[in-house]
């Protein structure tokens, strides 16, 4: 069975290869704006529905994945920084604080739709400026929400993770995804 992955993050098809299933990947054109009052799991599940939505249109036969991460500190939603300077500001803002990770997963095809959603809990560790300058000069996280990537060096920056899939807060879970895929008829160990 045809399997895409709609997103071009290199995070999210890196994490899908472990998985062992041939797959396409596509760009799915989709407008990522919060709408007024929505919490950050109805935005992250909204936008990997959407994301899905768009590109199994346009492949009926396939089984497509979206997927959407929200990050949030005190109840406000953090972006991607893309930039040093605002990558500085998110890590001091975080530091010695909890941070929710919002992640959602969507499976498609059809009127085929099954979805899931991981809530991580990231608590950093009373971070100085210069470990803060340290890292973001190291590992340059300016396309990853929170501004860490905690598969690498970031991982130097917390006290915590609080997870049902440590998947999830690189940007997918792939406990949820493995269900739904051995729900749908892909064959995983």
């Amino acid at each position: 069975m045809p399997l895409i992955l709609a997103s071009t993050s290199r995070y999210r098809r890196e994490l899908l290869e472990r998985l062992g299933l041939p797959f396409h990947v596509a760009r799915p054109d989709v407008d990522e704006s919060a709408l007024a009052d929505e919490c950050a799991d109805m935005l992250a599940q909204r936008l990997a529905r959407a994301k899905a939505r768009v590109i199994a249109a346009q492949h009926p036969e396939a089984w497509t994945i979206g997927s959407d991460q929200v990050a949030t500190l005190a109840g406000l939603a953090l972006g991607k920084p893309g930039t040093r300077e605002r990558a500085i500001a998110q890590l001091r803002a975080m530091s010695g604080r909890k941070v929710e990770f919002h992640t959602a997963v969507c499976v498609m095809r059809g009127d085929t739709c099954l979805e899931a959603i991981d809530m991580t809990l990231v608590t950093f560790r009373i971070l100085q400026d210069d470990e803060i300058h340290r890292y973001v000069d190291s590992e340059q996280p300016f396309d990853c929400a929170g501004s860490f990537k905690c598969e690498g060096l970031g991982i130097c920056l917390f006290e915590a993770i609080e997870s049902r899939d440590p998947t999830a807060l690189v940007g997918l879970p792939l406990i949820a995804l493995s269900g739904m895929l051995r729900q749908v008829g892909f064959a995983l160990p």
